[in-house]
């Protein structure tokens, strides 16, 4: 008795230092108290005092959750606000700048750190709807579907429709990227019937889902259609800055070259790259002056593509934007051959590849791909032009991107006719036609 008596008396206390947890619950109750407007008194309200406000505040006493809960209900937030971990909040701002800033694969590593970690249902939503739109701009749709669906049935479940639109985005966007067109249209319709019937949004949103319905429709034949809601979101820019209202008149451009109208891209484009400039726009300027190099080699303007492309260069290397490199040095790989330089496309088509393997751009490569396959069929080497093809192909079928497989079949039959192999030529081309009706 006397020995347990002894260990009791000598025993050590553990002690934990809640001053840091209690510093920075203080700190967030400070701030949501003058966001909300609102005197330590009026606070406190008639449960509590300023004095035991203001100690919460200090960092000198820390709330049990009975005063936390009452405390954030007069602000007009949850507790779980107040004791949302500062590190994790950090960490996503950290993780929403670097997709605003166009370094979607740092985005993509920094919310799937936290989604791990993530039990408010909030918050998880919005890091999944991150995720998705990471995996959507790093041209891998297959991966985006999950997490944005999640997403928009979480904002469902919250009750908060206009976050949950903004999900369905980013899965209509998957869906389109993999080429389900009418699960993308219905999405997309889906988001517009909802704002035309009322849900608040805000005008860059509205247009956003215009112009994806355009490109959905676009991608789909019906041309009329796709620009019927370019012209309706081109109405609605008024409203938006100069850097949106270049947005949409690039993806103006994008769709007039895809149905063949490149002299309206390229009437579209350089307006579009006017505004783009003036809002210091330079990531999106570097992906335009690319696309504008495009139209105009399509017109046989050589020159100016070159000059436009040499300008989207020069801007990406001073961004360091290895994103884009690929394709701009496919699209000098396209010029070159277009100008009889086999040789110098060639070694620009595989620097093309190179630089878009080390981003992970799948988009690039395969375009590199069937240019340096088309390289060495203008140089003879019929063998490697085949196998060139092939491996875009083979690329293409793994990514399920139906669009960009028939373009390669096509061109794959084409070097197989030129070589008198009529029977291989002939099964690429009924395979195109079968991958044309899935």
């Amino acid at each position: 008795m006397r020995r347990m008596n002894a260990r009791t008396k000598t025993r050590r206390r553990v002690v934990v230092d809640d001053r840091p947890l209690a510093a920075a619950i203080g700190r967030r109750l400070r701030a949501a108290r003058l966001r909300a407007g609102l005197t330590q008194q009026q606070l406190a309200g008639d449960r509590y005092t300023k004095a035991y406000v203001s100690a919460l505040e200090n960092g000198l006493v820390k709330p049990s959750m009975a005063a936390l809960n009452y405390l954030a209900g007069r602000l007009g937030v949850t507790a779980t606000d107040i004791l949302t971990d500062y590190d994790a909040a950090w960490a996503r701002l950290q993780a929403d700048l670097r997709l605003a800033a166009g370094d979607f694969a740092a985005a993509l590593d920094g919310y799937r750190e936290l989604v791990e970690t993530t039990t408010d249902r909030a918050a998880r939503a919005g890091i999944l709807a991150g995720i998705a739109e990471a995996l959507y701009r790093l041209d891998r749709p297959a991966e985006a579907i999950a997490p944005a669906t999640e997403a928009a049935e979480l904002f469902d479940g919250l009750g908060r429709p206009a976050e949950a639109a903004a999900a369905r985005y980013w899965l209509a966007a998957a869906h389109h990227q993999r080429e389900n067109h009418d699960e993308a249209r219905a999405l997309l319709r889906g988001i517009l019937d909802a704002v035309r019937g009322g849900l608040s949004v805000t005008s860059d949103f509205r247009v956003r889902v215009l112009v994806a319905l355009a490109m959905v429709e676009q991608t789909a034949g019906n041309h009329k259609a796709a620009l019927a809601y370019l012209e309706e979101a081109q109405a609605i820019a008024a409203e938006l800055d100069t850097r949106r209202r270049g947005t949409i008149l690039f993806s103006l451009a994008i769709t007039y070259r895809e149905v063949g109208d490149h002299e309206a891209a390229i009437r579209a484009g350089t307006k579009a790259l006017a505004l783009l400039e003036a809002a210091d726009a330079e990531r999106e300027a570097v992906n335009l002056q690319n696309h504008l190099a495009l139209a105009y080699l399509a017109t046989s303007s050589r020159d100016r593509a070159t000059q436009l492309v040499a300008a989207a260069r020069e801007r990406a290397r001073t961004l360091g934007d290895a994103w884009q490199l690929g394709h701009i040095l496919d699209t000098e790989a396209q010029i070159a051959l277009a100008q009889g330089n086999a040789e110098a496309a060639l070694g620009l088509a595989d620097e093309a590849i190179a630089a878009a393997t080390e981003a992970g751009n799948a988009k690039a490569r395969f375009q590199a791909l069937i240019t340096r396959a088309k390289a060495f069929a203008a140089l003879g080497r019929h063998e490697e032009s085949v196998a060139g093809f092939s491996e875009a192909a083979d690329l293409a079928r793994r990514q399920g991107a139906t669009a960009r497989l028939r373009e390669v079949l096509g061109a794959w039959a084409d070097e197989l006719a030129a070589l008198g192999r009529h029977d291989e030529a002939y099964a690429l081309a009924r395979e195109a036609l079968e991958v044309a009706h899935r």
